[in-house]
């Protein structure tokens, strides 16, 4: 007996909102966010009203997913975006990663410093006794250099 055919079968578009929010990881209504913010182009609408997206939106929703988790702001994204589909040459994104890492090196030096002051404090709290006195509690209600 021939097996039934897969009711979603592995086929490249179009998508429903709903499949391409899970092929990138997102959900649906990030998928509504970016399409507000004009990451995503409108989709076009069934004339039962439901969005239908192909495989370019699909990579592009991947590409917006992924530019998130390093930390590069929805301007940023918007900007990488313009740079790729308006032919440019590589400075401009070249341009926006190094900015992204000379933000990413500061707030690691800031984090170390966080990290220093709040172990110094912890180090020197025995973690027995009254709240009055702890030099954690102390340095939290004094002015943190």
């Amino acid at each position: 007996m021939p097996r039934a055919a897969s009711p979603h079968p592995a086929r490249p578009g179009p998508f429903t909102i709903g499949r391409l929010a899970r092929s990138a990881g997102v959900n649906i209504d990030t998928v509504r966010f970016y399409e507000r913010q004009g990451l995503l182009p409108p989709a076009p609408r069934t004339a039962a009203g439901y969005r239908l997206y192909d495989e370019a939106d699909a990579q592009r929703l991947r590409f917006i997913r992924r530019a998130k988790a390093l930390g590069f702001s929805l301007e940023d994204i918007a900007e990488l975006l313009r740079l790729t589909e308006d032919g440019h040459d590589r400075a401009g994104i070249k341009s926006i990663a190094e900015k992204r890492v000379a933000d990413l090196e500061s707030r690691i030096r800031e984090l170390e410093r966080m990290r220093s002051i709040l172990a110094h404090h912890a180090a020197h709290c025995s973690g027995r006794g009254e709240v009055k006195g702890c030099p954690i509690i102390e340095a939290l209600l004094d002015e943190i250099p």
